[in-house]
């Protein structure tokens, strides 16, 4: 995806862009992202809330779906690195559970459906999916390759703070993301820093129970990743 310009659409992974998603579960994941503050890979906090009923009473799933991020370490005292969740042949991140899913959010103080958590977790999960697909693509040919690909080191996510070219957007008309992640990825070593703008896209007036969204994924303004724009910006020439 381009770094300059507006942020081009962004299919969702194949299974939640194929899943219809009904209006509520959409609404409630949108509004959720939006009014949380931030989230951050190393303050997971997986217990559920006092005072809630038991998520075991109103039959959400507990099993969680491995991703095709890879860890760059198993270190850590979060459950995301809790060995019994620990995927023995891939060392990928694990995605939360309806069950955690829905903690989290009873912890933010939201009022979150158990029968909207089985198309909130995939969409979830296919957005991280669509977001470590540009990264990849961002970071094809440089080194990586040679220390089994690149590594996702952590994440974190303020909803509530704009990026500089967001905020340019903004002043330009454009609407603002609805969430903001940064992530740090592992190339053999070396910390190379991604930032990523989300963009809620139009409703597909032939799909309207589809989910549509955009994704900006670029390296930030470090030299590495103004090097990675301008030669990304002078590719697109030839």
């Amino acid at each position: 995806m381009p770094s300059s310009g507006n942020p081009e659409p962004a299919a969702a992974a194949t299974e939640a862009d194929a899943c219809p998603v009904p209006p509520s579960a959409r609404s409630t994941w949108l509004s959720s992202v939006k009014a949380s503050t931030s989230c951050d890979s190393s303050k997971m906090d997986q217990t559920p809330p006092a005072g809630h009923p038991k998520p075991s009473n109103l039959k959400l799933g507990v099993g969680r779906e491995v991703s095709t991020i890879p860890r760059a370490s198993m270190e850590g005292s979060n459950s995301e690195h809790d060995p019994r969740y620990q995927h023995p042949s891939s060392g990928n991140w694990i995605y939360p559970s309806e069950e955690m899913f829905f903690n989290a959010m009873k912890r933010k103080d939201w009022d979150p459906k158990a029968k909207d958590m089985r198309t909130i977790v995939p969409i979830h999960n296919a957005v991280n999916e669509r977001a470590w697909k540009e990264i990849k693509e961002w970071e094809a040919g440089r080194g990586s390759e040679k220390c089994g690909g690149p590594k996702l080191v952590s994440f974190s996510g303020d909803s509530q703070k704009l990026t500089p070219k967001a905020r340019f957007m903004v002043l330009l008309g454009y609407r603002a993301p609805f969430d903001r992640h940064d992530w740090v990825v592992d190339r053999c070593g070396r910390k190379i820093d991604y930032v990523i703008d989300f963009y809620s896209g139009k409703p597909d007036p032939k799909r309207p129970e589809a989910l549509s969204f955009y994704l900006d994924v670029r390296p930030k303004l470090s030299p590495e990743g103004a090097w990675m724009r301008m030669q990304r910006w002078a590719g697109s020439f030839f």
